[in-house]
C-alpha cells in the first residue's frame, strides 16, 4: 500500500529516491523508479531499489505514482499510464513545473486523486520546501503525501493558483541563494581568504541566518538590528548594497522570473 513508483529517473526523480531512502521511512524494496537510460540508475540498484524501463510495471507495482518527467513528456506518460490506474487504489503526485491538476484529470479521463507538488533540489538531502496542492483528494490521501514529501524537508499545502508562485519562490530560489553564497565567496577571496575557507564561512553564515529565523520565529529586520550599530561596518555595507540596488534586484529577479513561468 506504501510503494512509489518513480516515473522518470532524472536529476529530481533520483534526487527523491535518494532522499526517500536516507530518511529510513521507505525500504529500497518500497521504491521502483523508471528511465529509459537504466544505466543511469545504476547507483540505485546498487542500494536494492527497483529500478525499469517499464512504466507499467511500476504502476501496476505502486500505490503513489510520482511522476517526475520534463513537463512536454508529461501527456505521453498519461497515456501510457492511464489505462492501468485504478480509481481508489493510485494517487498521482505530479512534481512536473506548470502542469495542472485539471490537465492531468482531463488527460486521464478519469477521477482519481492527483497532487501537484513542487520541491527543490535540496530533496535529496531531505531540505526542501515542498508546496502541495491537490483535487479529487480525501482527508487520508493528503495526509499521506504530505508525510511522505515532509520526510524531504518542510511540506505546505497552498492554493493551487500559488503553485507558480511557489516554483519560483522555491524552487528558482534556491539558485538566487546559490548565487549569492557565490558572491559572497568571492568577495571573501578579494579581501583575503583562500576559496576553501571563504566557501566554508559563506555556506554557514547562510546556514546559521536562515535557522535564527526558523527557530526564532522573528522578521529578518529584528536580526538585522542585532548586528548593525551606529557608524559600524556591517550598517555601511547594507547601505551600501542598498545604494546599488541589492533588494530591488533580488526582487525584480523573482518577479521576472515569476512572469516568465506565468506565460
Amino acid at each position: 500500500m506504501n510503494k512509489i513508483a518513480i516515473i522518470g529517473g532524472g536529476n529530481l526523480g533520483t534526487a527523491i529516491a535518494k532522499g526517500l531512502l536516507v530518511s529510513k521511512n521507505y525500504q529500497p524494496a518500497d521504491i521502483i523508479i523508471t528511465r529509459n537510460k537504466i544505466e543511469r540508475l545504476k547507483d540505485l540498484k546498487e542500494k536494492g531499489v527497483n529500478v525499469s524501463r517499464d512504466n507499467i510495471f511500476a504502476v501496476n507495482n505502486a500505490r503513489i505514482i510520482i511522476i517526475a518527467v520534463k513537463p512536454y513528456k508529461v501527456v505521453d506518460i498519461l497515456n501510457e499510464i492511464g489505462p492501468g490506474l485504478k480509481s481508489g487504489h493510485h494517487i498521482i503526485a505530479s512534481v512536473a513545473t506548470g502542469i495542472t491538476t485539471d490537465f492531468i484529470i482531463k488527460t486521464l479521463e478519469q477521477e482519481i486523486p492527483v497532487f501537484r507538488v513542487m520541491p527543490n533540489t535540496a530533496i535529496e538531502i531531505q531540505e526542501s520546501i515542498t508546496c502541495i496542492c491537490s483535487r479529487n483528494a480525501n482527508f487520508a490521501d493528503r495526509e499521506q503525501i504530505k508525510n511522505l514529501f515532509s520526510l524531504l524537508g518542510e511540506a505546505i499545502v497552498i492554493n493551487e493558483e500559488l503553485m507558480e508562485a511557489a516554483t519560483v519562490l522555491g524552487a528558482c530560489g534556491i539558485a538566487f541563494v546559490f548565487r549569492f553564497i557565490r558572491a559572497m565567496m568571492q568577495a571573501g577571496i578579494e579581501i583575503g581568504f583562500d576559496a576553501i575557507t571563504a566557501s566554508k564561512i559563506a555556506e554557514q553564515t547562510v546556514k546559521g541566518a536562515a535557522e535564527l529565523l526558523q527557530k526564532g520565529g522573528k522578521h529578518p529586520e529584528e536580526e538585522i538590528d542585532k548586528v548593525t550599530t551606529p557608524k559600524g561596518c556591517t550598517i555601511s555595507g547594507l547601505n551600501e548594497m542598498e545604494h546599488r540596488g541589492f533588494s530591488s534586484s533580488l526582487i525584480k529577479g523573482i518577479l521576472n522570473s515569476f512572469h516568465k513561468i506565468e506565460k
